[in-house]
């Protein structure tokens, strides 16, 4: 017993590191990050005439109203891929049936499964 438990500890510690290294948070490029500030920037922040008092404020309201932007361009390519396929509703249409399959109901936990015969 104190074997195993040994050999579980010693998995745990050298699984530790690799489990550290499995993100994929890789950083921005320098395009990137200046895509980001001509967002920002366009969304009503000037970084030139913000103060160290206003300045968590600012930045976020202006990533709010990009992050907002966003959205709603995400929302209408949505639906405008939903309008080019169908209605949006239901399933494809494609449908299929079952024909003699049994199904179980339980009408209450106290109470056997009833077979159901299609």
């Amino acid at each position: 017993m104190k074997a195993l438990i040994k050999a579980v500890a010693l998995v745990v510690v050298l699984a530790a590191p690799v489990v550290s290294f499995a993100q994929s948070n890789e950083p921005l490029t320098r395009a990137q990050v200046r895509e980001q500030l001509i967002q920002v920037e366009k969304a009503g922040y000037n970084p030139a005439t913000s103060d160290d008092y206003d300045y968590p404020a600012n930045i976020q309201a202006a990533e709010a109203r990009v992050a907002a932007e966003q959205a709603a361009a995400q929302a209408t390519a949505q639906n405008t891929a939903t309008q080019a396929t169908g209605s949006g509703y239901g399933s494809s249409g494609n449908g299929s049936s079952q024909v003699g399959v049994r199904t179980s109901t339980t009408v209450s936990s106290y109470s056997p499964p009833i077979v159901n015969v299609r």
